[in-house]
């Protein structure tokens, strides 16, 4: 999954989503040292990734993407599924998705002094072109994937995945709301776990 949901599968702890928000960049055994919270996030947001990657409704959508970008295709999955996400927010939360991420940027900024550099230098450009509300229309998913392929010094061609989007978007959206019902369940029920264990 994508950032937007990552934050969302955090729940209402904020140390709980920055350490989900920033686990990608924290290798190995590196989580234990960070606050007990944050430690937790970067442990569920390591359980999501193994979940979602092993799901077979989310190998579908792979499978639809693979012939053209190969091992990038998961990653495409990962935001086209954060654009339905945004979409049906309403479907998953009270709060207005504008609303919602004004509260994670300011938390980010909150807790500024323990991101890792590179989330620190990532964060003014996702807050002023406002990334996770632009994941709600498909423009905004095409300059997601337009960066994400000048990242792969444009071997991936992921830009061209908005194609496949607008192609299959029945099929895309269907197999992200039949999983990420599961995930929600999967992600509380691991949450829970984690508060338990972790000292």
């Amino acid at each position: 999954m994508n950032y937007l949901a990552h934050i969302y599968l955090s729940g209402d702890n904020d140390l709980v989503t920055v350490g989900n928000f920033i686990a990608d960049g924290i290798k190995g055994k590196d989580y234990k040292k960070f606050p007990k919270d944050i430690q937790i996030g970067i442990l569920l947001h390591r359980n999501i990734d193994t979940y979602t990657d092993a799901h077979k409704t989310v190998r579908l959508s792979t499978k639809r993407l693979h012939e053209n970008y190969g091992h990038y295709s998961g990653v495409i999955v990962d935001i086209l599924y954060d654009h339905f996400l945004a979409k049906n927010w309403s479907k998953y939360s009270d709060t207005p998705l504008g609303g919602y991420v004004d509260t994670f940027y300011d938390s980010l900024e909150e807790h500024y002094n323990v991101l890792p550099a590179r989330i620190q230098k990532m964060m003014p450009y996702m807050m002023s072109d406002n990334w996770l509300l632009s994941y709600a229309s498909i423009e905004g998913i095409s300059k997601v994937l337009d960066g994400m392929n000048r990242r792969t010094k444009n071997r991936s061609g992921m830009d061209k995945a908005v194609h496949e989007l607008e192609v299959f978007y029945k099929e895309f959206e269907t197999e992200f709301s039949s999983f990420f019902d599961e995930l929600i369940a999967f992600s509380k029920e691991k949450l829970n776990e984690l508060n338990e264990t972790i000292l």
